[in-house]
Protein backbone atom coordinates (compact mmCIF):
# COMPACT_ATOMS: atom_id res chain seq x y z
CA UNK A 1 0.00 0.00 0.00
CA UNK A 2 1.16 3.49 -0.82
CA UNK A 3 0.73 5.56 2.37
CA UNK A 4 2.20 8.99 3.19
CA UNK A 5 4.60 8.85 0.25
CA UNK A 6 5.96 5.50 1.42
CA UNK A 7 5.35 1.94 0.23
CA UNK A 8 4.11 -0.26 3.06
CA UNK A 9 5.10 -3.89 2.48
CA UNK A 10 4.73 -5.67 5.83
CA UNK A 11 3.81 -5.27 9.51
CA UNK A 12 4.06 -6.94 12.87
CA UNK A 13 2.71 -5.96 16.27
CA UNK A 14 5.23 -3.16 16.68
CA UNK A 15 6.81 -2.36 13.32
CA UNK A 16 5.73 -1.20 9.88
CA UNK A 17 8.27 -1.78 7.11
CA UNK A 18 8.38 0.59 4.13
CA UNK A 19 10.25 0.92 0.87
CA UNK A 20 11.12 4.59 0.43
CA UNK A 21 10.40 5.59 -3.20
CA UNK A 22 13.61 7.64 -3.37
CA UNK A 23 15.58 4.48 -2.47
CA UNK A 24 13.62 2.09 -4.70
CA UNK A 25 16.17 2.42 -7.51
CA UNK A 26 18.74 0.82 -5.18
CA UNK A 27 17.29 -2.46 -6.43
CA UNK A 28 15.95 -5.40 -4.44
CA UNK A 29 15.45 -9.13 -4.09
CA UNK A 30 12.59 -11.44 -3.14
CA UNK A 31 13.63 -14.99 -2.23
CA UNK A 32 12.06 -18.06 -0.65
CA UNK A 33 11.07 -21.65 -1.24
CA UNK A 34 8.25 -22.61 -3.60
CA UNK A 35 4.87 -21.78 -2.09
CA UNK A 36 6.33 -19.42 0.52
CA UNK A 37 4.57 -16.29 -0.76
CA UNK A 38 7.04 -14.68 -3.18
CA UNK A 39 4.36 -14.03 -5.81
CA UNK A 40 2.12 -12.25 -3.27
CA UNK A 41 5.05 -10.05 -2.23
CA UNK A 42 5.84 -9.21 -5.85
CA UNK A 43 2.18 -8.36 -6.47
CA UNK A 44 1.91 -6.14 -3.38
CA UNK A 45 5.07 -4.29 -4.41
CA UNK A 46 3.89 -3.83 -8.01
CA UNK A 47 0.49 -2.48 -6.91
CA UNK A 48 2.12 -0.09 -4.46
CA UNK A 49 4.56 1.26 -7.03
CA UNK A 50 1.66 1.80 -9.43
CA UNK A 51 -0.20 3.77 -6.73
CA UNK A 52 2.97 5.83 -6.28
CA UNK A 53 2.84 6.74 -10.01
CA UNK A 54 5.74 4.44 -10.86
CA UNK A 55 5.29 2.20 -13.95
CA UNK A 56 6.13 -1.46 -13.43
CA UNK A 57 7.34 -4.31 -15.64
CA UNK A 58 6.98 -7.88 -14.39
CA UNK A 59 7.19 -11.38 -15.79
CA UNK A 60 4.20 -13.70 -15.37
CA UNK A 61 5.52 -17.24 -15.82
CA UNK A 62 2.44 -19.01 -14.43
CA UNK A 63 -0.37 -16.70 -15.52
CA UNK A 64 -1.43 -15.86 -11.95
CA UNK A 65 -0.39 -12.19 -12.09
CA UNK A 66 -2.83 -11.32 -14.87
CA UNK A 67 -5.51 -10.51 -12.28
CA UNK A 68 -3.89 -7.07 -11.79
CA UNK A 69 -6.51 -5.69 -14.18
CA UNK A 70 -9.47 -6.87 -12.04
CA UNK A 71 -10.63 -5.63 -8.65
CA UNK A 72 -9.85 -8.09 -5.87
CA UNK A 73 -12.52 -9.97 -3.97
CA UNK A 74 -12.72 -10.07 -0.20
CA UNK A 75 -12.35 -13.57 1.18
CA UNK A 76 -11.67 -15.11 4.56
CA UNK A 77 -7.88 -15.07 4.20
CA UNK A 78 -7.68 -11.44 3.08
CA UNK A 79 -10.16 -10.28 5.71
CA UNK A 80 -8.21 -12.09 8.45
CA UNK A 81 -4.92 -10.55 7.36
CA UNK A 82 -6.39 -7.04 7.08
CA UNK A 83 -7.80 -7.31 10.59
CA UNK A 84 -4.71 -8.86 12.13
CA UNK A 85 -2.51 -6.16 10.65
CA UNK A 86 -5.02 -3.43 11.45
CA UNK A 87 -4.74 -2.03 7.94
CA UNK A 88 -6.52 1.29 7.79
CA UNK A 89 -7.53 2.47 4.35
CA UNK A 90 -7.11 -0.95 2.71
CA UNK A 91 -9.12 -0.94 -0.53
CA UNK A 92 -9.79 -3.65 -3.08
CA UNK A 93 -9.29 -2.31 -6.62
CA UNK A 94 -7.97 -3.03 -10.10
CA UNK A 95 -4.83 -1.58 -11.69
CA UNK A 96 -4.04 -0.11 -15.12
CA UNK A 97 -2.49 -3.00 -17.01
CA UNK A 98 -0.78 -3.65 -20.34
CA UNK A 99 -0.32 -7.26 -21.46
CA UNK A 100 2.69 -8.27 -23.54
CA UNK A 101 3.71 -11.57 -25.12
CA UNK A 102 6.70 -12.35 -27.34
CA UNK A 103 4.47 -14.75 -29.27
CA UNK A 104 1.65 -12.21 -29.62
CA UNK A 105 -0.98 -14.63 -28.27
CA UNK A 106 -1.75 -13.33 -24.77
CA UNK A 107 -0.52 -9.77 -25.13
CA UNK A 108 0.89 -7.22 -27.52
CA UNK A 109 3.86 -8.66 -29.42
CA UNK A 110 7.32 -7.42 -28.53
CA UNK A 111 9.57 -7.38 -31.57
CA UNK A 112 13.00 -6.18 -32.54
CA UNK A 113 15.13 -6.61 -35.64
CA UNK A 114 17.98 -9.08 -35.96
CA UNK A 115 20.31 -6.17 -36.73
CA UNK A 116 19.24 -4.40 -33.56
CA UNK A 117 19.72 -7.34 -31.20
CA UNK A 118 23.28 -7.76 -32.45
CA UNK A 119 25.61 -10.69 -33.08
CA UNK A 120 26.53 -11.27 -29.44
CA UNK A 121 23.02 -11.76 -28.06
CA UNK A 122 21.87 -13.65 -31.15
CA UNK A 123 24.85 -15.99 -30.80
CA UNK A 124 23.65 -16.77 -27.28
CA UNK A 125 20.14 -17.49 -28.58
CA UNK A 126 21.63 -19.83 -31.18
CA UNK A 127 24.14 -21.49 -28.79
CA UNK A 128 27.02 -20.76 -31.16
CA UNK A 129 30.67 -21.52 -30.55
CA UNK A 130 33.23 -18.71 -30.46
CA UNK A 131 34.25 -19.44 -34.05
CA UNK A 132 30.63 -19.41 -35.23
CA UNK A 133 29.99 -16.18 -33.33
CA UNK A 134 32.97 -14.67 -35.14
CA UNK A 135 31.47 -15.58 -38.52
CA UNK A 136 28.08 -14.19 -37.47
CA UNK A 137 29.79 -10.94 -36.46
CA UNK A 138 31.33 -10.75 -39.95
CA UNK A 139 27.89 -11.34 -41.49
CA UNK A 140 26.50 -8.42 -39.49
CA UNK A 141 29.39 -6.18 -40.54
CA UNK A 142 28.97 -7.01 -44.24
CA UNK A 143 25.23 -6.33 -43.95
CA UNK A 144 25.98 -2.95 -42.36
CA UNK A 145 28.54 -2.01 -45.01
CA UNK A 146 26.28 -3.13 -47.86
CA UNK A 147 23.27 -1.36 -46.29
CA UNK A 148 21.33 -4.63 -46.09
CA UNK A 149 19.07 -4.43 -43.05
CA UNK A 150 18.56 -7.80 -41.33
CA UNK A 151 15.04 -7.51 -39.96
CA UNK A 152 13.94 -11.11 -39.46
CA UNK A 153 15.28 -14.65 -39.72
CA UNK A 154 14.61 -14.97 -43.45
CA UNK A 155 16.84 -11.91 -43.96
CA UNK A 156 19.58 -13.53 -41.90
CA UNK A 157 19.27 -16.79 -43.82
CA UNK A 158 19.53 -14.88 -47.11
CA UNK A 159 22.64 -13.06 -45.82
CA UNK A 160 24.25 -16.34 -44.77
CA UNK A 161 23.67 -17.85 -48.21
CA UNK A 162 24.81 -14.70 -49.99
CA UNK A 163 28.02 -14.35 -48.00
CA UNK A 164 28.66 -18.08 -48.23
CA UNK A 165 28.52 -17.90 -52.03
CA UNK A 166 30.95 -14.96 -52.06
CA UNK A 167 33.07 -15.92 -49.07
CA UNK A 168 36.34 -15.85 -51.02
CA UNK A 169 35.73 -12.24 -52.01
CA UNK A 170 34.88 -11.19 -48.44
CA UNK A 171 37.54 -13.18 -46.57
CA UNK A 172 40.30 -10.80 -47.66
CA UNK A 173 38.65 -7.75 -46.06
CA UNK A 174 36.62 -9.23 -43.21
CA UNK A 175 38.36 -12.40 -42.06
CA UNK A 176 37.95 -16.13 -42.51
CA UNK A 177 34.44 -17.34 -43.37
CA UNK A 178 33.97 -21.10 -43.42
CA UNK A 179 31.11 -23.05 -44.92
CA UNK A 180 31.11 -25.24 -41.81
CA UNK A 181 30.31 -22.25 -39.56
CA UNK A 182 27.66 -20.93 -41.96
CA UNK A 183 26.06 -24.37 -42.07
CA UNK A 184 26.04 -24.62 -38.27
CA UNK A 185 24.41 -21.19 -37.96
CA UNK A 186 21.77 -22.18 -40.51
CA UNK A 187 20.99 -25.38 -38.58
CA UNK A 188 20.69 -23.52 -35.29
CA UNK A 189 18.40 -20.99 -36.95
CA UNK A 190 16.01 -23.84 -37.70
CA UNK A 191 16.02 -24.80 -34.02
CA UNK A 192 15.34 -21.21 -33.00
CA UNK A 193 12.41 -21.04 -35.41
CA UNK A 194 10.99 -24.25 -33.99
CA UNK A 195 11.10 -22.63 -30.54
CA UNK A 196 9.13 -19.68 -31.90
CA UNK A 197 12.09 -17.31 -32.08
CA UNK A 198 10.93 -15.93 -35.41
CA UNK A 199 8.00 -14.23 -33.61
CA UNK A 200 10.50 -12.05 -31.78
CA UNK A 201 12.06 -10.61 -34.95
CA UNK A 202 10.32 -8.14 -37.20
CA UNK A 203 8.70 -4.73 -37.39
CA UNK A 204 7.30 -2.56 -35.94
CA UNK A 205 10.09 -2.57 -33.38
CA UNK A 206 9.19 -2.31 -29.71
CA UNK A 207 9.94 1.01 -28.02
CA UNK A 208 11.21 0.35 -24.48
CA UNK A 209 9.78 3.71 -23.35
CA UNK A 210 6.28 2.31 -23.89
CA UNK A 211 6.70 0.55 -20.54
CA UNK A 212 6.66 3.98 -18.90
CA UNK A 213 3.04 5.04 -19.23
CA UNK A 214 0.56 6.48 -16.73
CA UNK A 215 -3.19 6.18 -16.37
CA UNK A 216 -4.61 9.52 -17.49
CA UNK A 217 -7.54 9.29 -15.05
CA UNK A 218 -5.58 9.05 -11.78
CA UNK A 219 -1.87 9.19 -12.63
CA UNK A 220 -1.11 5.65 -11.50
CA UNK A 221 1.70 3.87 -13.29
CA UNK A 222 0.77 1.12 -15.72
CA UNK A 223 1.71 -2.43 -14.72
CA UNK A 224 3.23 -4.14 -17.77
CA UNK A 225 2.64 -7.89 -17.50
CA UNK A 226 4.77 -10.08 -19.78
CA UNK A 227 2.93 -13.35 -20.32
CA UNK A 228 5.84 -15.82 -20.32
CA UNK A 229 4.22 -19.22 -19.79
CA UNK A 230 5.56 -20.39 -23.17
CA UNK A 231 8.76 -18.34 -23.24
CA UNK A 232 9.78 -19.63 -19.79
CA UNK A 233 9.90 -23.19 -21.14
CA UNK A 234 12.84 -22.13 -23.33
CA UNK A 235 15.36 -21.00 -20.70
CA UNK A 236 18.05 -19.68 -23.05
CA UNK A 237 15.57 -17.65 -25.10
CA UNK A 238 13.91 -16.41 -21.89
CA UNK A 239 17.20 -15.28 -20.34
CA UNK A 240 18.45 -13.67 -23.55
CA UNK A 241 15.18 -11.81 -24.04
CA UNK A 242 15.36 -10.35 -20.52
CA UNK A 243 18.99 -9.35 -21.04
CA UNK A 244 17.99 -7.60 -24.27
CA UNK A 245 15.30 -5.64 -22.39
CA UNK A 246 17.80 -4.64 -19.68
CA UNK A 247 20.37 -3.68 -22.29
CA UNK A 248 17.77 -1.60 -24.15
CA UNK A 249 16.80 0.20 -20.94
CA UNK A 250 20.40 0.94 -20.12
CA UNK A 251 21.30 2.20 -23.60
CA UNK A 252 18.18 4.24 -24.31
CA UNK A 253 17.41 5.90 -20.99
CA UNK A 254 19.23 9.15 -20.12
CA UNK A 255 21.21 9.74 -16.93
CA UNK A 256 18.96 11.33 -14.31
CA UNK A 257 20.75 10.67 -11.00
CA UNK A 258 18.73 10.14 -7.84
CA UNK A 259 15.03 10.94 -8.21
CA UNK A 260 12.14 11.19 -5.77
CA UNK A 261 10.93 7.90 -7.21
CA UNK A 262 12.00 5.56 -10.04
CA UNK A 263 10.97 6.03 -13.65
CA UNK A 264 10.38 2.26 -13.86
CA UNK A 265 10.61 -0.74 -11.54
CA UNK A 266 11.60 -3.95 -13.35
CA UNK A 267 10.83 -7.31 -11.69
CA UNK A 268 12.83 -10.32 -12.97
CA UNK A 269 11.17 -13.60 -11.96
CA UNK A 270 13.09 -16.90 -12.01
CA UNK A 271 16.21 -14.75 -11.96
CA UNK A 272 18.53 -17.74 -11.61
CA UNK A 273 18.00 -18.42 -15.33
CA UNK A 274 19.50 -15.05 -16.20
CA UNK A 275 22.82 -16.28 -14.78
CA UNK A 276 22.76 -20.04 -15.32
CA UNK A 277 22.03 -19.60 -19.04
CA UNK A 278 24.71 -16.97 -19.69
CA UNK A 279 28.47 -17.32 -20.29
CA UNK A 280 30.85 -15.47 -17.99
CA UNK A 281 31.48 -12.54 -20.31
CA UNK A 282 27.73 -11.84 -20.56
CA UNK A 283 27.26 -12.14 -16.80
CA UNK A 284 29.87 -9.39 -16.48
CA UNK A 285 27.69 -7.30 -18.78
CA UNK A 286 24.65 -7.91 -16.53
CA UNK A 287 26.67 -6.94 -13.45
CA UNK A 288 27.71 -3.72 -15.14
CA UNK A 289 24.09 -2.89 -16.05
CA UNK A 290 22.88 -3.54 -12.49
CA UNK A 291 25.55 -1.26 -11.06
CA UNK A 292 24.95 1.62 -13.46
CA UNK A 293 21.26 1.55 -14.40
CA UNK A 294 20.07 3.00 -11.09
CA UNK A 295 21.48 6.38 -12.20
CA UNK A 296 18.94 6.21 -15.05
CA UNK A 297 16.05 5.95 -12.61
CA UNK A 298 15.48 2.20 -13.01
CA UNK A 299 14.96 -0.14 -10.07
CA UNK A 300 15.66 -3.86 -10.62
CA UNK A 301 14.10 -6.51 -8.37
CA UNK A 302 15.20 -10.15 -8.66
CA UNK A 303 12.92 -13.02 -7.65
CA UNK A 304 14.40 -16.47 -7.02
CA UNK A 305 14.39 -19.27 -4.47
CA UNK A 306 17.69 -18.45 -2.78
CA UNK A 307 20.07 -15.48 -2.56
CA UNK A 308 22.81 -17.90 -3.64
CA UNK A 309 21.16 -17.96 -7.11
CA UNK A 310 22.42 -14.41 -7.62
CA UNK A 311 26.13 -13.59 -8.17
CA UNK A 312 27.74 -11.91 -5.15
CA UNK A 313 28.63 -8.78 -7.14
CA UNK A 314 24.94 -8.25 -7.92
CA UNK A 315 23.71 -9.35 -4.49
CA UNK A 316 25.78 -6.59 -2.90
CA UNK A 317 23.90 -4.00 -5.02
CA UNK A 318 20.44 -5.07 -3.82
CA UNK A 319 19.46 -2.72 -1.01
CA UNK A 320 15.83 -3.80 -0.46
CA UNK A 321 15.40 -7.43 0.63
CA UNK A 322 12.51 -9.77 1.35
CA UNK A 323 13.29 -13.31 2.51
CA UNK A 324 10.55 -15.93 2.82
CA UNK A 325 11.01 -19.37 4.37
CA UNK A 326 13.87 -21.59 3.22
CA UNK A 327 13.67 -25.36 3.63
CA UNK A 328 16.54 -27.20 5.29
CA UNK A 329 17.15 -30.67 3.84
CA UNK A 330 20.71 -30.78 2.49
CA UNK A 331 24.14 -29.24 2.99
CA UNK A 332 23.51 -26.94 0.05
CA UNK A 333 20.30 -25.76 1.77
CA UNK A 334 22.38 -24.94 4.85
CA UNK A 335 24.73 -22.86 2.71
CA UNK A 336 21.78 -21.01 1.17
CA UNK A 337 20.37 -20.21 4.62
CA UNK A 338 23.76 -18.95 5.80
CA UNK A 339 24.05 -16.76 2.69
CA UNK A 340 20.60 -15.32 3.39
CA UNK A 341 21.48 -14.59 7.02
CA UNK A 342 24.74 -12.92 6.03
CA UNK A 343 22.84 -10.51 3.76
CA UNK A 344 20.92 -8.97 6.71
CA UNK A 345 21.84 -6.66 9.57
CA UNK A 346 21.29 -8.77 12.67
CA UNK A 347 18.32 -8.10 14.95
CA UNK A 348 19.14 -8.78 18.63
CA UNK A 349 15.54 -9.81 19.30
CA UNK A 350 15.68 -13.09 17.36
CA UNK A 351 18.04 -15.58 15.71
CA UNK A 352 17.91 -14.92 11.96
CA UNK A 353 18.96 -18.42 10.91
CA UNK A 354 16.35 -20.17 13.06
CA UNK A 355 13.65 -17.71 11.99
CA UNK A 356 14.26 -18.26 8.24
CA UNK A 357 13.54 -21.97 8.72
CA UNK A 358 10.34 -21.36 10.72
CA UNK A 359 8.58 -18.66 8.71
CA UNK A 360 4.98 -19.43 7.76
CA UNK A 361 3.49 -18.73 4.34
CA UNK A 362 3.03 -14.98 3.96
CA UNK A 363 5.66 -14.16 6.59
CA UNK A 364 9.08 -12.81 5.68
CA UNK A 365 12.27 -11.26 6.95
CA UNK A 366 12.69 -7.81 5.45
CA UNK A 367 15.30 -5.09 5.34
CA UNK A 368 14.88 -1.90 3.31
CA UNK A 369 17.18 1.07 2.85
CA UNK A 370 16.58 4.00 5.18
CA UNK A 371 16.84 7.72 4.44
CA UNK A 372 20.65 7.55 4.65
CA UNK A 373 20.87 4.68 2.19
CA UNK A 374 21.74 2.19 4.94
CA UNK A 375 20.08 -1.23 5.26
CA UNK A 376 17.67 -1.35 8.18
CA UNK A 377 17.90 -4.02 10.88
CA UNK A 378 16.13 -7.18 9.72
CA UNK A 379 12.52 -7.50 10.87
CA UNK A 380 10.07 -10.40 10.84
CA UNK A 381 6.74 -9.25 9.35
CA UNK A 382 3.57 -10.45 7.68
CA UNK A 383 3.29 -9.28 4.08
CA UNK A 384 0.18 -7.23 3.20
CA UNK A 385 -2.56 -8.85 1.07
CA UNK A 386 -2.92 -7.78 -2.58
CA UNK A 387 -5.67 -5.36 -3.57
CA UNK A 388 -6.36 -6.71 -7.05
CA UNK A 389 -7.55 -10.18 -8.06
CA UNK A 390 -5.12 -12.97 -7.33
CA UNK A 391 -4.98 -15.62 -10.05
CA UNK A 392 -5.60 -16.06 -13.75
CA UNK A 393 -8.20 -14.34 -15.91
CA UNK A 394 -10.32 -15.65 -18.78
CA UNK A 395 -9.42 -15.06 -22.42
CA UNK A 396 -12.34 -12.69 -23.00
CA UNK A 397 -11.22 -10.37 -20.20
CA UNK A 398 -7.63 -10.43 -21.40
CA UNK A 399 -8.62 -9.70 -25.01
CA UNK A 400 -10.82 -6.80 -23.93
CA UNK A 401 -7.89 -5.23 -22.07
CA UNK A 402 -5.53 -5.79 -25.01
CA UNK A 403 -7.89 -4.37 -27.64
CA UNK A 404 -8.92 -1.35 -25.61
CA UNK A 405 -5.48 0.05 -24.78
CA UNK A 406 -3.24 2.48 -26.62
CA UNK A 407 -0.86 -0.08 -28.14
CA UNK A 408 -3.30 -2.32 -29.99
CA UNK A 409 -3.00 -0.53 -33.34
CA UNK A 410 0.70 0.15 -32.90
CA UNK A 411 2.11 -3.35 -32.54
CA UNK A 412 -0.51 -5.91 -33.53
CA UNK A 413 0.17 -6.11 -37.28
CA UNK A 414 3.58 -7.23 -38.45
CA UNK A 415 5.14 -5.20 -41.27
CA UNK A 416 7.39 -6.80 -43.88
CA UNK A 417 9.13 -3.98 -45.73
CA UNK A 418 12.04 -4.35 -48.14
CA UNK A 419 15.12 -5.62 -46.31
CA UNK A 420 18.10 -7.91 -46.91
CA UNK A 421 16.03 -10.83 -48.25
CA UNK A 422 14.28 -8.77 -50.93
CA UNK A 423 17.39 -6.79 -51.91
CA UNK A 424 19.56 -9.87 -52.28
CA UNK A 425 16.94 -11.62 -54.39
CA UNK A 426 16.38 -8.49 -56.50
CA UNK A 427 20.12 -8.30 -57.11
CA UNK A 428 20.17 -11.90 -58.33
CA UNK A 429 17.34 -11.16 -60.75
CA UNK A 430 19.16 -8.05 -61.98
CA UNK A 431 22.38 -10.01 -62.45
CA UNK A 432 20.52 -12.39 -64.73
CA UNK A 433 18.92 -9.55 -66.75
CA UNK A 434 21.70 -7.00 -66.70
CA UNK A 435 23.24 -8.22 -69.97
CA UNK A 436 21.45 -9.28 -73.17
CA UNK A 437 23.60 -10.82 -75.82
CA UNK A 438 22.68 -9.59 -79.29
CA UNK A 439 24.54 -11.47 -82.03
CA UNK A 440 25.39 -9.91 -85.36
CA UNK A 441 27.26 -11.50 -88.23
CA UNK A 442 30.12 -10.02 -90.20
CA UNK A 443 31.15 -11.67 -93.45
CA UNK A 444 34.58 -11.62 -94.91
CA UNK A 445 35.41 -13.73 -97.91
CA UNK A 446 32.29 -15.81 -97.25
CA UNK A 447 33.35 -16.59 -93.66
CA UNK A 448 30.95 -15.71 -90.82
CA UNK A 449 32.43 -14.01 -87.71
CA UNK A 450 30.09 -13.68 -84.70
CA UNK A 451 30.42 -10.70 -82.32
CA UNK A 452 28.49 -9.79 -79.18
CA UNK A 453 27.04 -6.39 -78.27
CA UNK A 454 26.01 -5.64 -74.69
CA UNK A 455 22.66 -3.94 -74.02
CA UNK A 456 21.03 -3.13 -70.68
CA UNK A 457 17.38 -4.15 -70.44
CA UNK A 458 16.56 -2.01 -67.40
CA UNK A 459 18.12 1.06 -65.89
CA UNK A 460 18.52 0.85 -62.16
CA UNK A 461 20.70 2.56 -59.57
CA UNK A 462 23.45 0.14 -58.81
CA UNK A 463 24.13 -1.02 -55.27
CA UNK A 464 27.67 -1.88 -54.19
CA UNK A 465 26.82 -5.54 -54.86
CA UNK A 466 25.74 -4.77 -58.45
CA UNK A 467 28.82 -2.61 -59.02
CA UNK A 468 31.09 -5.44 -57.95
CA UNK A 469 29.17 -7.89 -60.19
CA UNK A 470 29.21 -5.54 -63.20
CA UNK A 471 32.92 -4.89 -62.78
CA UNK A 472 33.64 -8.59 -63.20
CA UNK A 473 31.17 -8.89 -66.08
CA UNK A 474 32.54 -5.86 -67.96
CA UNK A 475 36.09 -7.03 -67.55
CA UNK A 476 35.23 -10.37 -69.13
CA UNK A 477 33.32 -8.73 -71.98
CA UNK A 478 36.13 -6.27 -72.69
CA UNK A 479 38.59 -9.14 -72.95
CA UNK A 480 36.25 -11.00 -75.31
CA UNK A 481 35.68 -7.86 -77.36
CA UNK A 482 39.42 -7.29 -77.81
CA UNK A 483 39.93 -10.86 -79.00
CA UNK A 484 37.11 -10.56 -81.57
CA UNK A 485 38.33 -7.13 -82.66
CA UNK A 486 41.85 -8.42 -83.21
CA UNK A 487 40.46 -11.30 -85.22
CA UNK A 488 38.45 -8.96 -87.46
CA UNK A 489 41.41 -6.60 -87.81
CA UNK A 490 43.72 -9.41 -88.90
CA UNK A 491 41.05 -10.77 -91.27
CA UNK A 492 40.62 -7.43 -93.04
CA UNK A 493 44.32 -7.08 -93.70
CA UNK A 494 45.09 -10.70 -94.47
Amino acid sequence: MYINNKILIGKNENIETYILPEKANRHGIITGASGSGKTITLKVMAESFSDASVPVFLVDVKGDLAGMCIKGEMNENIEKRVNNLNLEGFELKNYPTHFWDVYGESGHPIRTTVSNIGAKLLSRMLNLTDAQEGVLTIIFKIAEDEKLEIVDLKDLRAMLTYVGDKRKEYTLNYGNITLQSIGAIQRNLLSLEEEGGDYFFGKPEFNIKDFMKYNSADGRGFINVLHAATLFKKPTLYATFLLWLLDSLYNEMPEVGDLDKPKLVFFIDEAHLLFSEMPDHMIKNIISIVKLIRSKGIGLYFISQSPSDIPDEILSQLGNRVQHVLRYYTKSDAKAIKAACDSFRENPNFNTEDTIKELETGEALVSFQNENGEPSIVEKVTILPPQSKMGTIDDETRNNVIKSDMFYQKYENKIDNESAFEKINDNKIMEEKVVNEETRVLKKDGEEIKTTKTTTTKKKKKSSIEKATNKVTNSALNTLGRKIGNSIFKGLFK
